[in-house]
């Protein structure tokens, strides 16, 4: 069962939080609930951490889980802000993080395949990448909780920050796939 222990416990939980923090954040009365839900959900990302070394309970699947969970939350919570502030910046980085996403899931297929999964192993740039959209988001919620724009301004800038690193660690591990993937020149044969 998924929910073996209790840092896949709070893992689960950002997956429940996410439409939920949507729906506060296209309702403007909800802004608060919304930023005080994503403070909640980002801390059972430290969480769930904690209790897997802890408890020495690290599973495979709490492995596969933890980071799409936190890329289910990044998801909504940037569609959710698309949506309410009419934002063509935030649909179009969006878009950006999950076409980053779905190509590097295709490279993870392709190097399991060909028992290759040290070239799309977590990088720690990659954590950096995550920690920079979900410090993002806090600040588009913090704007929408004050209604200050300049906030909302400043959060703009962090999104492209965001979205380059986001493609900057895509390149990376589809260089280091196609470089482990390229056939032997020496030896055709293998």
């Amino acid at each position: 069962m998924v929910i073996n222990n209790l840092a896949n416990f709070f893992t689960l939980i950002r997956v429940f939080l996410a439409p939920i923090i949507f729906i506060c954040i296209i309702e403007p009365s909800l802004h608060i609930p919304a930023l005080l839900l994503f403070v909640f959900a980002s801390f059972t990302d430290y969480l769930d951490g904690y209790f897997a070394r802890k408890t020495n309970s690290v599973s495979v699947i709490g492995e596969v889980i933890d980071p799409i969970a936190d890329k289910i939350l990044i998801v909504f919570i940037f569609f959710g802000l698309a949506v309410y502030l009419h934002s063509y910046l935030i649909a179009f980085a969006a878009s950006m993080i999950i076409a980053r996403e779905i190509w590097v899931g295709a490279l993870r297929d392709l190097n399991a395949r060909n028992l290759n999964s040290q070239a799309t192993k977590v990088l720690y740039i990659a954590k950096i990448k995550t920690t920079i959209q979900l410090f993002t988001i806090g600040v588009y919620l913090i704007g929408l909780a004050l209604s200050n724009m300049l906030i909302l301004v400043i959060a703009d800038i962090f999104i492209i920050i965001s979205v380059l690193i986001t493609l900057y660690t895509g390149f990376i591990y589809s260089y280091n796939t196609f470089q482990a993937n390229e056939p032997n020149k020496q030896n055709p044969g293998l």
